[in-house]
């Protein structure tokens, strides 16, 4: 008892396949620019935020009194300046006493934007929106500068990063689709678009590396995960297309067996041809020669079979056939 099917030409995409890791657009761990102790944390892990949202602040100390002094010597330099031009027109001072007010009084102005500067330092604001990660920081909390205190991740669109081999150049351009799969989601395909090729090669590998961008409005994937991404590769072929069970395989080439189409109620008979195969994508192999369109060829139950054995069929069962399958989880 065997199965069979009729052989038919299918539309056939080459592709190219690579592994990528996903990363952010943008993405960043924020850190206070100065050491200091946390005074206030005013975000929760995981939390989405806006761009300029103040998340935690140092302790400031006596920087308010300080910018209050700055203040108290640029409204004094500035008073000098407006008396001194007074007299100046008066011809009571001189010009060097005029220039010497206005250089002090820019002084004095240059000290209180350096002293608001520093006290911006020790706000910590989130640079772009985005979902915030875990907190890595307690109040009251003495962190040197530059300790991380909580990752921004900014998860619509995502970046995809691959290499390829420099041959497959000529059969990619930006703009181009791709399709990502995560094993996180085996069961879903993510649409990208290629995004940009790098101008140089690896010089050890001779790879090229490429980045694509997706669409992820859901936030379901995320930066850091290991993606599989799969391109067309040239333009479509026709071919004729066989389950992978179909074929027997022998050092001398690759076999398959066909029925012979006899006089109606006869019992069918088998001989074998020999192919020449192409690609293979999933459970499909293609057929490049040695089969016509239209052959019935047997896909299951070969293995007791020779050429010119007779065979009774029952297509109730037939062996995976798809170009893409996927796997089914218990």
């Amino acid at each position: 008892m065997v199965s069979t099917m009729v052989a038919q030409s299918q539309v056939w995409q080459d592709e190219m396949q690579a592994v990528g890791t996903l990363r952010a657009q943008r993405g960043s761990d924020l850190a206070a620019e100065v050491p200091g102790i946390i005074d206030q944390i005013n975000f929760e892990s995981g939390q989405t935020v806006a761009a300029g949202t103040v998340l935690a602040r140092l302790r400031p100390n006596d920087d308010a009194a300080k910018l209050a002094e700055l203040q108290a010597a640029t409204d004094l330099a500035q008073a000098n300046l407006a008396r001194d031009t007074k007299q100046f027109h008066a011809q009571a001072v001189s010009q060097a006493t005029i220039d010497a007010d206005d250089s002090h009084l820019r002084a004095a102005r240059a000290q209180v934007e350096q002293q608001k500067d520093l006290m911006a330092e020790k706000v910590i604001r989130a640079p772009f929106s985005g979902q915030l990660g875990l907190r890595q920081v307690d109040l009251g909390q003495y962190v040197p500068a530059g300790t991380p205190i909580v990752t921004l991740q900014a998860l619509d669109p995502l970046f995809v990063d691959f290499y390829l081999p420099q041959q497959a150049l000529a059969k990619i351009a930006p703009g181009e689709k791709a399709r990502i799969t995560v094993d996180a989601y085996p069961n879903r395909d993510f649409a990208a678009t290629i995004l940009a090729i790098s101008p140089r090669l690896d010089q050890a590998s001779r790879m090229v590396q490429i980045r694509a961008v997706l669409a992820n409005a859901d936030h379901k994937l995320l930066p850091g995960m290991f993606a599989s991404v799969h391109l067309d590769a040239g333009a479509p072929h026709h071919y004729i297309t066989l389950p992978q069970a179909a074929l027997v395989f022998n050092p001398y080439g690759s076999t398959v067996y066909v029925a012979d189409k006899g006089p109606p109620g006869k019992p069918l008979s088998v001989h074998t041809a020999l192919v020449r195969t192409g690609p293979t994508r999933g459970d499909q192999v293609a057929v490049l020669s040695g089969l016509n369109e239209g052959d019935i060829v047997v896909t299951s139950g070969q293995l007791k079979l020779h050429p010119g054995s007779t065979i009774a069929v029952n297509n109730a069962i037939q062996p995976p056939d798809q170009a893409s399958p996927h796997p089914v989880e218990e």
